[in-house]
């Protein structure tokens, strides 16, 4: 409950930093800070490091992906008109190609009762889009969400398959300072203008860094590591709601019937899922 609690709440915080900054500068603000508070507890703490180039590289790559790749493509697509709900929505599709990918990449095994979660899930969140007004946002602004559900997913699974064993202090670190530099360089191409240092902009600013980056991501990361990435990525069904909640208390956005009849059925397919996960590990 935790994660989902954090995570959900960066989309909000995302939403309201960006008025105030581009796309790129604001990732490139959100990991450099992250990326100096987990070196310096990974150098304080005498943290170990990677001890190979291959190590290395395996969580540039990572970062790269679940970072650089997943938060350019939601926040150019909240830029670009796109609801904070529906961006959370096309997040929300995560646990479907998470667990198919798991399967044929990882050698997850899927049960029937949980491809039944998975398509419960998928049709709640089909009724919460059904629900909602698109917002007037083209197409390029749902092309942009939909890369960031591609590096979010080909991140978590790679994470799982080469990454599970890392250290999260170095490895994080190490990830966000990758992730830094890239995004910088892509903010100095294509953002000139200079940030808008206002107060909601620093105070969204550390919270994505501090909350979503560090503890949002360290608590996954240890969830993948304990447990099945498929059982991780159906938490995922559960974002938008509590994301729509969240924008509804803070943004002012309004919630339909029907999209509340969605997010009850997604969280009733994850909640029977992980209840049957839990009673096969007791037994």
């Amino acid at each position: 409950m935790l994660f989902i609690l954090l995570w959900s709440s960066g989309y909000v915080a995302g939403k309201l930093a960006l008025p105030h900054a581009g796309p790129f500068s604001l990732l490139a603000l959100r990991f450099g800070v992250a990326a100096l508070v987990l070196l310096a507890v990974a150098v304080l703490t005498r943290a170990p490091w990677p001890r190979t180039a291959r190590a290395w590289v395996h969580l540039a790559v990572v970062g790269l992906l679940m970072q650089v790749l997943h938060f350019s493509g939601v926040y150019s697509a909240i830029q670009w008109g796109l609801p904070t709900g529906i961006a959370a929505l096309l997040i929300g599709m995560m646990p479907l190609a998470t667990a198919l990918g798991a399967h044929l990449w990882l050698a997850e095994r899927l049960t029937p009762l949980q491809g039944w979660g998975l398509l419960g899930g998928a049709a709640g969140v089909a009724l919460v889009i059904a629900g909602r007004p698109m917002g007037g946002a083209d197409w390029q602004a749902y092309g942009a969400g939909l890369i960031g559900l591609a590096g979010l997913v080909t991140g978590t699974l790679y994470q799982k398959r080469f990454c599970a064993g890392m250290d999260l202090r170095s490895g994080s670190g190490i990830q966000m300072a990758v992730s830094a530099l890239a995004v910088l360089g892509l903010a100095l191409w294509r953002e000139p203008a200079l940030p808008d240092w206002s107060l909601e902009l620093v105070g969204a600013t550390l919270w994505l860094a501090l909350v979503n980056s560090i503890g949002a991501f360290s608590l996954m990361f240890v969830m993948i590591r304990r447990g099945q990435a498929g059982a991780v990525a159906r938490l995922f069904y559960l974002i938008p709601g509590v994301s729509a909640l969240m924008g509804y208390a803070v943004l002012g956005e309004r919630l339909s019937g029907q999209a509340l009849l969605g997010f009850a059925v997604s969280a009733g397919a994850v909640a029977l899922v992980a209840m049957r996960d839990r009673q096969t590990t007791a037994r």
